[in-house]
């Protein structure tokens, strides 16, 4: 009988005595129940709650205390050669010829573990977090279309123990600068820094070694980082053991990845990823975790005025290493080729690798800087940076890799590829060629707009020139800046700060009619 049913009819029963004042006999004929049940209707409105048969386990009775026994012995053995489920099941089979399958014995054995202790049902105390004192780091893993190749990237997140405000940013490793730069920005777009503790697991890019308990040997770099915005580290047990002791952000990887990246984001660069994965950030703000009162953007708010205020120098995340140019004007590094200038062929320079970015120094000047790339074995080349090789070899630019990817760039216009297929009507191939990369040369000096007006006059005339391209550019350059104030007259009094700055501009003219 259904429990709504056996209200009903305890219903029933105190209704009949309370109205007709039946006995007990006459009500439990009357409703066909047995005296016991009018009883407890009489005495309580609710029944009581059906006893749950207690059945003996008749195929794993006879070897509960055999497998105990098991188990038990397990206690002094090492962990990994412990008995699993499986294994307790497969020596029944064996050893004793129990006809019994291994779902049945699954339960017991689980049931026996924690019985014997090899299994300890461990219980976590719920924290309150202060505002502005507490965060929590952490990777997570997840895959974007990237200019039509999909990739397995990493995402770096800071989360705020307090209001659950939240900062990710996609990164294409997890290398150490990447997690360094994860924490400049992370800071920059909190507006400050945690007055206490930020929460970590044993990433290398932090911790070298884990020591006894909670001492770590870590990564001097990483130290550096911590002096630098003065807050303090605190480091989980390894292994899924310690993954409680920040389960604010263990939760934020997968509902980030659930709620923001699926389906799988399409995007032209990860520059543009992480600016989609800050406006996501920015929406989140509205959101309330469980059943807070406060949006996370409204206790933020309140915890943002109690961080510690930025330093006010920004922390240099990239790394230092020293690379040998090879004879293609290239350096190597994590496997890419990115050019530099022609001239450092076989020198060795100073490089600061960063997260996204890739720089070489000479001394304190600065010879390239590239967009770190996403994949092994491809070449970063400017052309700029073969100019001077290409005045002497202007056969090789035509199959040059720096110009396929300054024409996939943008940088080699169709102003360029029409300048340089006039002048080698005129001029020749070779001719034609060296006066192409005069006007790149040029590039280094003047803007692109007026250059393109001077290449375009150079076509109609059919003068191709460098130094008459130049004194065309800079002509027009001059008609597209306010002119220059007059000259005063002798005798004219000058006032403070009016002198006009010398130019050498009006000596063009000399050029260009010796040229004409």
């Amino acid at each position: 009988m259904k429990e709504r049913s056996r209200v009903e009819q305890f219903e029933s029963i105190r209704r009949d005595r309370r109205d007709e004042q039946l006995s007990i006999r006459a009500l439990a004929r009357r409703h066909g129940v047995h005296r016991r049940t009018v009883r407890q209707a009489l005495a309580d409105a609710t029944p009581p709650p059906r006893k749950s048969a207690e059945r003996e386990a008749a195929a794993f009775g006879p070897y509960e205390e055999l497998v105990t026994g098991w188990l038990t012995a397990d206690l002094d053995a090492p962990r990994k050669q412990r008995h699993t489920a499986r294994r307790v099941w497969q020596r029944l089979v064996e050893e004793h010829g129990a006809p019994v399958a291994e779902s049945t014995v699954r339960p017991h054995v689980a049931r026996l573990k924690v019985e014997v202790g090899l299994v300890r049902r461990e219980v976590m105390v719920p924290q309150t977090h202060p505002a502005g004192e507490g965060a929590e780091v952490d990777f997570g893993q997840f895959e974007a279309s990237i200019a039509g190749v999909v990739l397995r990237l990493w995402m770096f997140i800071m989360r705020l123990s307090h209001s659950g405000r939240a900062v990710h940013i996609a990164y294409a490793n997890q290398a150490q600068e990447s997690f360094l730069d994860g924490h400049v920005r992370a800071f920059e777009a909190l507006g400050g820094v945690p007055s206490g503790m930020i929460r970590y697991d044993n990433l290398k890019p932090a911790v070298l070694r884990c020591l006894l308990g909670r001492e770590r040997f870590e990564n001097p770099k990483f130290v550096a980082l911590r002096s630098h915005y003065g807050f303090e580290s605190f480091y989980c047990r390894p292994g899924v053991e310690g993954a409680h002791e920040k389960g604010g952000v263990e939760g934020e990887v997968g509902r980030f990845r659930r709620r923001h990246l699926t389906p799988v984001p399409h995007l032209p660069t990860l520059a543009a990823l992480n600016e989609a994965m800050a406006a996501a950030d920015a929406r989140d703000d509205a959101r309330r975790i469980g059943a807070r009162r406060d949006t996370v953007g409204a206790a933020f708010e309140r915890e943002a005025v109690l961080l510690n205020p930025l330093p006010d120098s920004r922390f240099d995340a990239s790394t230092p290493l020293s690379c040998r140019v090879d004879m293609k004007a290239r350096i190597c590094v994590r496997q890419s080729y990115y050019s530099v200038p022609a001239s450092y062929a076989g020198r060795r320079v100073a490089v600061r690798l960063g997260a996204d970015t890739v720089s070489a120094f000479d001394g304190g000047a600065v010879l390239a800087s590239h967009v770190r790339s996403l994949h092994k074995g491809t070449e970063d080349l400017v052309l700029d940076h073969y100019l001077e090789v290409l005045t002497r070899k202007p056969g090789a630019l035509a199959g040059a890799t720096a110009l396929a990817n300054a024409r996939a760039g943008g940088s080699f216009t169709q102003a360029h590829q029409d300048f340089w297929d006039a002048a080698r009507r005129h001029l020749g191939d070779k001719d034609g060629t060296k006066a192409l990369v005069g006007a790149l040369l040029l590039h280094r000096t003047l803007p692109p707009s007026a250059l393109a007006a001077a290449m375009r006059e150079a076509i109609a005339s059919g003068r191709f020139d460098a130094d008459r391209l130049a004194v065309t550019a800079r002509t027009h350059l001059a008609a597209m800046t306010e002119p220059a104030p007059p000259i005063p007259l002798p005798g004219t009094a000058i006032p403070d700060g009016t002198r006009p700055i010398p130019s050498l501009a009006g000596y063009d003219q000399l050029l260009t009619g010796e040229l004409a």
